[in-house]
């Protein structure tokens, strides 16, 4: 047997209040261009239990050191812009991490929500880790209205797995920036240049 949990953490949990805050002023301002209440913000992660182990994937940034074996990086991609990216503090990383600790996972909302119990499903969503596009965060590359960043890796990895993409939603009263991002990217096929 093997499970596909997604978790929904509110935005800068377990943090200084620095993600917080600049979460909070990011998605006011969207509110009001959007003229709609202010939403609670999310940040998606995995954990995928198959029969060979159980893994984290999540992407984080910045990447805190060049020791990146450690954490089960796959890729690592620019932040802003790919010509400030040389220094770690510019680039994030997605990690299949074997055992690996999901920070944070207690304050997820609703606890761990279940998407599948295929293990070949599993299997198939590890092995597409590696080929997550490496697209600059914070950045609309595909122009779809909604900028690159940790959410659309996974959301990227849901629907290239082939799960109902649409059903599944975040906690009520709150969005995950860059959700829509990863499925335009997934259902393209590729990212652009």
């Amino acid at each position: 047997m093997g499970t596909i949990d997604l978790y929904w953490i509110p935005l800068g949990a377990g943090g200084s209040g620095f993600v917080r805050l600049n979460g909070r002023i990011y998605e006011g301002l969207t509110a009001r261009l959007a003229r709609r209440e202010p939403l609670d913000l999310y940040h998606t992660a995995l954990q995928v239990h198959i029969p060979e182990g159980r893994f984290v994937v999540e992407t984080m940034w910045p990447s805190p050191d060049a020791d990146t074996a450690s954490r089960g990086v796959m890729a690592e991609g620019p932040v802003f812009s790919r010509w400030i990216a040389r220094p770690r503090l510019f680039r994030y990383e997605v990690r299949l991490w074997p055992d690996g600790v999901l920070p944070d996972a207690d304050e997820a909302v609703g606890g761990p929500r279940s998407l599948s119990t295929d293990p070949d499903r599993g299997r198939r969503l590890l092995d597409q880790v590696a080929s997550v596009p490496p697209l600059v965060w914070g950045r609309d590359a595909l122009g779809v209205g909604d900028m690159w960043n940790s959410n659309s890796v996974i959301s990227w990895l849901l629907t290239r797995s082939g799960l109902p993409i649409e059903a599944i939603q975040p906690p009520a009263g709150g969005r995950a920036p860059g959700w829509q991002a990863g499925i335009a990217a997934a259902r393209r096929g590729e990212a652009p240049r």
